[in-house]
């Protein structure tokens, strides 16, 4: 039985969260209205899993967040609107220790709830046992100052090296993200392209906060881009993203999701769309926190054809699923937690 605490400012839609885990089975629950509300009941009710409105009277989800993360640590997903606002605020949220999120409905509540009921029950139920990570207070000290005229030079635009880092991440992702990425310098010389399973309206802000952490640049895919040294690609939500050539160039562009692939944007294609591109040995493949098994056959492939491989440890996931199916498959070329992973990319291609 999982101890579940549903947070949220809205009667109706407290009724109609509690009837979804209901009718699930299998949770006990517990109501709250507001963000004091979660505070004292998350010491009081002790729960597994913890789901969060943003926007609340007398406290809001943010300020409540951070209490409940020095009071008691609890698993906590997100329930945040479709905004842009929303979008900022949730991974504010993931930056003081939310494990995952989910889409706040729009419109008629008891309709439109039954379209993100999968994905909130799969959600919680994978957060009920996820890995509470701490933040590093020095997190945004994770790479030294740059003179402004120096790094704005290494920023500028420069051609692709000969290679692609491939980066498949869903659970605990961002905050995960925000301790690798800013960690690598502008004259990183390979492409970095991340395909995080993340709605569409999640992806823009969450590549203009990446951009704002980084020496290098961080952009959402919108529409074909030819690939270049010190930038980070992030693939755009409610897509996947492929890599092709054309002529000399490596480019990334967005394609409507695949069917046939439960996750996205599909790690999975990604990397298969770089080894139709260019020989495994040009490809480094970085597995990170996640559940399920998205991009595990493709980057074991890559390894087992020379090219190299990262699965983060279980010691940092948020939840080890994604990395372990690459071990197992005897698909990881080193095993590191997320701390060390950064560094081992700067040594493969900066010798």
């Amino acid at each position: 039985m999982i101890k579940l605490l549903i947070i949220d400012d809205s009667a109706l839609m407290r009724r109609q969260l509690m009837q979804v885990f209901e009718q699930a089975g299998g949770f006990d629950i517990c109501l709250g209205r507001n963000g004091r509300e979660a505070v004292e009941l998350n010491r009081s009710f002790a729960p597994d899993v913890v789901t969060l409105d943003i926007n609340m009277p007398e406290m809001d989800g943010l300020s409540a967040l951070s209490l409940m993360m020095l009071d008691r640590p609890v698993p906590v997903v997100m329930v945040s609107s479709l905004t842009e606002q929303g979008a900022l605020a949730t991974f504010e949220a993931m930056n003081l220790g939310a494990v995952d999120y989910v889409a706040k409905p729009s419109g008629t509540i008891s309709l439109s709830l039954q379209e993100i009921e999968q994905d909130l029950l799969a959600k919680v139920r994978v957060a009920a046992k996820a890995r509470i990570r701490s933040r590093a207070p020095e997190l945004a000290r994770v790479r030294e100052p740059l003179a402004a005229p120096v790094a704005e030079a290494a920023r500028r635009r420069r051609p692709a090296s000969d290679g692609l880092v491939l980066i498949g991440v869903s659970t605990g992702g961002p905050s995960t993200l925000e301790e690798i990425l800013p960690a690598l310098p502008a004259s990183f010389p390979w492409p970095i392209l991340v395909a995080q399973h993340m709605p569409a309206a999640f992806t823009r802000s969450f590549a203009e906060r990446m951009d704002k952490l980084c020496a290098l640049n961080v952009l959402e895919v919108a529409a074909p881009t030819v690939v270049q040294g010190g930038h980070v690609y992030i693939a755009r939500g409610g897509a996947d993203m492929l890599v092709a050539k054309r002529g000399s160039y490596l480019s990334v562009l967005p394609k409507p999701e695949s069917p046939a692939h439960l996750w996205h944007p599909s790690v999975e294609l990604l990397a298969r769309s770089a080894l139709q591109s260019m020989p495994a040995r040009q490809l480094i493949g970085v597995m990170l926190t996640g559940m399920g098994n998205d991009g595990a056959a493709a980057f074991a492939e890559i390894c087992g054809d020379g090219g190299r491989t990262i699965a983060e440890s279980e010691s940092s996931c948020v939840v080890f699923g994604m990395p372990k199916d690459l071990i197992d498959r005897g698909g990881a070329s080193v095993v590191l937690p997320a701390s060390k992973i950064a560094t081992q990319l700067r040594v493969w291609l900066e010798q």
